[in-house]
């Protein structure tokens, strides 16, 4: 593993750069909009980013092929640090609103660009490796994205700069990689009906994590404040619940590989509509209870995007998995677009405790769709339940990570990653097979 830390070590230094300013950007545009604008507005600032991520997984194939890798990343970062400076110009949310979509959208291209270089140079036998690598410099990035606020609480433009100053300093690592450049890319096709149709329980929790992660990204640190929660607090607060993703990834996979996972999806849906409860039903919470449950939350919340990945895997072939994970982060950043503007709606009528009870009503949904006994395993591929990947939360990567993805045949992805010619017309037809998560 220390030889593998060694060789990626520009490229993960750029994406712990890239997460370090992303979180702490989006903690401190929901501290600062918390003194005089309501949830609302944070949940739109938040929208305008995933929507910004999802438009950027297409414009970004094409801006990659037009001007290659590096020149690519270099624009998107100077786009980036501009628009990052750019909240320190204007106080006008409507500008704001434009400035976030612009981050997400090149954020997505530079994920890309990293991304590639990851699958180009890793071997086989060490994208597991690679993938754990990559996820642990995401995940470590933003919990130094809100422990900044502990060491600088200040709301002052100092932040911004600090932000700007990662973007910019992120550009280093992969200018002066020695790595080969990747070859040209292709967008994975999406299939839309496909998928609707093999894998709706998959997309369904994906979407209902979506809604959940974006409205956690965008309104906890508005909730924080409306508790009492000094900047420090809420910078440990945001950094204690990152914190919990990242830790329950391992145990996860641990009891994914060992348990069926549809029935592990319904369980922590139903825990975590009962771990939010206590929040939801109070409008003020003492600070142990804000952290204990913030933390629980947030283990459980982050559990779902894994096990429908994983579920989702269990049912579609090797040759379209690349397809697959295109199609689930479009349907993750679709709730995440619409997460943050519903919870926001709920905390401007109702009070902040909302945005626990929002993430009551959408465990629920999950409990109520997603059941054991719904499920056929008509079309489960061989040897499934394939070997559990703990996988990012969908704000730290593009659909390239696939490739990573040990489960992923080579020669698979070359040919995904590399090849434009469509999917032959054999693998085309299974679509009219029907849904293999569902009973008829």
């Amino acid at each position: 593993m220390s030889l593998i830390l060694k060789s990626f070590s520009s490229l993960y230094c750029a994406t712990l750069l890239m997460l370090l300013g992303s979180g702490l950007l989006s903690t401190y545009l929901g501290l600062r909009l918390a003194e005089s604008a309501d949830g609302l507005w944070v949940g739109a600032l938040m929208a305008a980013n995933y929507l910004g991520l999802v438009l950027g997984g297409k414009l970004g194939h094409r801006l990659i092929a037009r001007v290659g890798h590096i020149r690519a990343y270099v624009a998107c970062a100077g786009v980036v640090t501009a628009a990052v400076l750019g909240h320190g110009l204007s106080a006008w949310l409507s500008v704001w609103l434009l400035l976030r979509l612009l981050v997400g959208l090149c954020m997505m291209c530079q994920y890309m660009v990293i991304e590639s270089w990851l699958n180009e140079q890793a071997d086989s036998s060490q994208r597991g490796q690679v993938f754990a690598g990559y996820m642990g410099a995401s995940y470590l990035g933003l919990i130094l994205g809100q422990l900044v606020l502990v060491a600088h609480p200040a709301l002052g433009v100092e932040l911004l700069m600090l932000v700007a100053l990662c973007f910019a300093l992120c550009l280093v690592p992969v200018a002066l990689t020695h790595k080969l450049h990747p070859a040209p890319l292709h967008p994975a096709p999406l299939e839309l009906r496909f998928f609707i149709e093999r894998v709706p329980l998959s997309l369904t929790t994906i979407a209902v994590s979506g809604l959940l992660i974006g409205a956690f990204y965008g309104l906890a640190p508005l909730y924080g404040t409306r508790m009492g929660l000094s900047t420090e607090q809420v910078g440990l607060f945001m950094g204690c619940s990152i914190l919990a993703g990242l830790l329950v990834q391992w145990p996860l996979g641990w009891l994914s590989d060992r348990h069926d996972r549809v029935r592990l999806i319904n369980t922590c849906a139903l825990l975590l509509s009962l771990a939010a409860l206590p929040l939801a039903l109070q409008p003020q919470a003492s600070l142990w209870l804000l952290f204990v449950v913030g933390f629980s939350v947030c283990a459980l919340q982050f559990s779902l995007y894994p096990l429908a990945v994983a579920l989702a895997n269990d049912h579609v072939e090797g040759a379209r998995r690349v397809s697959l994970t295109a199609m689930l982060l479009v349907t993750f950043g679709v709730g995440a677009s619409l997460g943050p503007l519903l919870a926001g709606v709920l905390m401007r009528f109702f009070g902040a405790n909302m945005l626990y009870a929002f993430v009551c009503g959408c465990a629920l949904i999950l409990v109520i769709r997603v059941r054991p006994e719904r499920v056929t395993h008509l079309h489960q591929v061989e040897d499934a339940p394939l070997h559990h990947v703990p996988m990012p939360d969908s704000t730290t990567s593009s659909p390239l990570t696939a490739a990573l993805d040990p489960r992923v045949d080579e020669q698979v992805v070359h040919q995904q990653m590399h090849d434009s010619e469509p999917l032959p017309a054999g693998d085309a037809a299974t679509a009219a097979l029907g849904e293999s998560e569902l009973r008829p």
